[in-house]
Parts: structure tokens; C-alpha cells; sequence
């Protein structure tokens, strides 16, 4: 189908008064864009039923990891993943090498190169393939590793200014970071500015993405991070919402994505209700889980703390051991594997053939059975 002509059977529908905002689930965005709605509403529809499978890949290389999934499982996910990142200008840099810098060659690829492409060379390639990606019945999902706004309004920094560990904003300036006119909150701004207009492109594209920015706020490694309460994170949160949701980014779902809370020494990630920002600014609640730690209560917990509200394993390590995880979790509509996670130097046969058993599984949904017409996606 020609998704010209799609787009303009949407658009005709919403004029007319039957855009999905006016039928099903309404996104916290009350000028969610046409695809943003139908978007949600496909996502209502599978929780519980199906989860999709979804793949990360970074921006020094677009195609790489889909086409590992493929060469794995003859398959493709449907949800396609990448991070507006940053530059790391640091000594060391391949310290950083693991979540995609956007200056650094693909992770664990050696010798560790500076490509020496702009922030927005790479940004532009990301926005690009979405825009193809999603032509093709994808669904796009967008995150972000910005760097610490007390020490740059861009986006060119050490690693060691994004993963600040227990040397993150005092509480101080992080009240000077949440209080509009204070230099604090001025860098901040600027730096937000710099990935706004990638995102109004998607916007022109009819492109809706599945935006979580700030991931693993519970944790303490992020500069966002360990913030708990109401003067914490959610400030921060609310402050990003109103601030793209005010330059009319209205084609964003808006994905809060802590990490699964564990304890592990100098490696916590505490309790979700403590980094919440609310029903009214979260369209999907996702919780990031490594290690193969797929406890109940990590799905459980986040079914009653979003009150129906859909979910999803925003970033996944190592896939569950045993399917009957999707089975006990039914409301995760989406995983998304960090890239090289899903084979690479990871592909023992066991590991690999794990991998074919959950895209095998009628419980798991691959791009082959979704249909993507009308400008909606649904189950074949």
C-alpha cells in the first residue's frame, strides 16, 4: 500500500470526527496527532494478549542488529529502537562504548574509532531510517543519554557527565534546574533545543514515536537519577512534558521507563512509586531488566501503579529462560533488546536457540503478523 494515501485516509477519518482520540484511549497529549492515537490504541489492544518483539540499534550503525535478528530467527521485530545520544569527547571513551556514543563505532567492535560524524550528522541518519522504518509497519521508539546540563548546554561530553553515579546534581541545583530563568534551567533548555527539531521532522513525516527520555531514573547512575519524591524526578518529568508538549511535539507517547528495582551493591534501583510522575503524564509505563531478572512483581507492580495504563520491557539484556514469562507478565506489549544482546559475542547455540523459541512463539508478534494499512497497525 502507499502510505501517501494512508496518511491521507487518516487524516480524513479525524476531520470527519473519527480519528482513534475520539474512539479509544486518549494519550496524555490532548493534541496527540492522528498516528500518535492510533498508535496507543493499537498498543491497548495487544496488552495482555501479545507482546511485541522490538530490537535496539545505534546510531553508528542503523541496520545492524535487525539484520542479526534476522540471520537468527528468518524474522523481523517490529519495534525499532535508537538513542539521540551524545558525543563523548572524554578520555577513555570506550568506556562508553556499550550504550552507543554517537561519534563511537557500533559497541565491543574493535579498535573503538571516533568516527568523527556530527551530533547532527547522526541524529539526522536516525530520523531518516524512522521515517523508513516506520513506511515499512514498524513502530518507532526513541530514547535519550543527554549529558549533565551543570557541565555543557549541548551535547559533546565526557561519558562520565552522563553516568554521574553518586556525583549527580546537589539538591540544590536541582531545584535551580526545575526553576524556569536560572542558568541551570536556561543550559537545560538549550540543550533540550538541540533534539526538538529531529523530533518535529518524525512530526512532519506523520511519524509517532514512542518517546522515553530520561530511562532508569531509580537507579543512581544517571544524572537524572536517585531523585525520589515529589521535588525529585517528577519535576524534571513534568517540566520535559510541558516543555516539548509546548513546542508542539504532539506526535510523542510518552514512556516512563525506570529500571526494575533490585538491590545490588552500588548497583540499586529503588522502588517505582518513588519516581512516578503521574497518570496524566504517562501514556505507557516500561521497566528496563537485565540479568535475566524477571521477577512477578516487576510486572505486577507496575499493572497497579498505572491503572490499566499499557506496559513494556523497554530495554531487555538477556531474554526470559522460559516463555512462560509472557504467559505470567501478559501486560508487556513490547521488548526491546539492547542491541548486541541479542547475538554477536553472545551467540553460544543455547543462546541463539532461545532466541528462535521466543520469536516462535504465537505469544510473541513479528513484523510478518502485522499488517500496517489505513495507518493503523493490527494483529493479522
Amino acid at each position: 500500500m502507499k502510505h501517501s494515501l494512508t496518511l491521507c485516509i487518516v487524516l480524513a477519518a479525524c476531520l470527519s470526527g473519527f480519528c482513534s482520540c475520539d474512539r479509544g484511549p486518549r494519550p496524555v497529549n490532548p493534541n496527540a496527532t492522528p498516528e500518535a492515537c492510533e498508535l496507543l490504541d493499537f498498543l491497548y489492544s495487544i496488552s495482555g494478549k501479545y507482546t511485541l518483539a522490538g530490537e535496539h540499534n545505534f546510531s553508528s550503525d542503523l541496520e545492524r542488529y535487525d539484520a542479526e535478528v534476522l540471520a537468527i530467527t528468518g524474522k523481523l521485530p517490529v519495534v525499532w529502537g535508537s538513542d539521540f545520544s551524545f558525543n563523548d569527547i572524554g578520555d577513555g571513551a570506550e568506556r562508553y562504548q556499550h550504550a552507543g556514543p554517537l561519534n563511537l563505532t557500533v559497541p565491543f567492535d574493535r579498535p573503538c574509532v571516533n568516527t568523527g560524524r556530527t551530533v547532527a550528522e547522526a541524529r539526522q541518519d536516525i530520523v531518516d531510517t524512522a521515517i523508513r522504518k516506520w513506511a515499512e509497519g514498524r513502530i518507532i521508539t526513541l530514547m535519550w543519554h543527554c549529558c549533565d546540563p551543570r557541565y555543557t548546554d549541548g551535547n559533546d561530553c565526557n561519558g562520565d557527565k552522563v553516568w554521574t553515579m553518586d556525583q549527580g546534581p546537589s539538591d540544590e541545583e536541582w531545584d535551580a534546574l526545575c526553576t524556569p530563568g536560572t542558568p541551570l534551567h536556561n543550559a537545560w533548555e538549550r540543550e533540550m533545543d538541540t533534539v526538538i527539531p529531529f523530533l518535529q521532522q518524525l512530526k512532519e513525516a506523520r511519524v509517532p514515536v514512542l518517546w522515553r527520555p530520561y530511562h532508569e531514573m531509580n537507579g543512581a547512575w544517571f544524572w537524572w537519577g536517585n531523585k525520589p519524591g515529589d521535588q525529585g524526578f517528577k519535576r524534571l518529568w513534568i517540566m520535559t512534558y510541558e516543555y516539548f508538549t509546548g513546542k508542539g511535539l504532539d506526535n510523542l507517547l510518552w514512556v516512563w521507563d525506570p529500571n526494575a528495582p533490585r538491590v545490588k551493591e552500588n548497583d540499586d534501583a529503588f522502588p517505582y512509586a518513588d519516581f512516578y510522575p503521574g497518570n496524566e503524564y504517562v501514556d505507557v509505563l516500561a521497566a528496563d531488566i537485565y540479568g535475566w531478572d524477571y521477577k512477578q512483581s516487576h510486572h505486577d507492580e507496575l499493572v497497579e501503579l498505572g491503572g490499566g495504563k499499557p506496559l513494556a520491557m523497554g530495554e531487555v539484556g538477556q531474554l526470559p529462560r522460559e516463555l512462560s514469562v509472557f504467559e505470567e507478565q501478559p501486560r508487556w506489549t513490547w521488548f526491546m533488546v539492547w542491541g548486541y544482546f541479542i547475538g554477536g559475542h553472545r551467540s553460544t547455540e543455547d543462546h541463539l536457540d532461545l532466541v528462535r523459541s521466543i520469536y516462535d512463539s504465537p505469544r510473541i508478534l513479528t513484523l510478518d503478523e502485522i499488517s500496517f494499512e489505513k495507518g493503523r497497525h493490527q494483529v493479522k
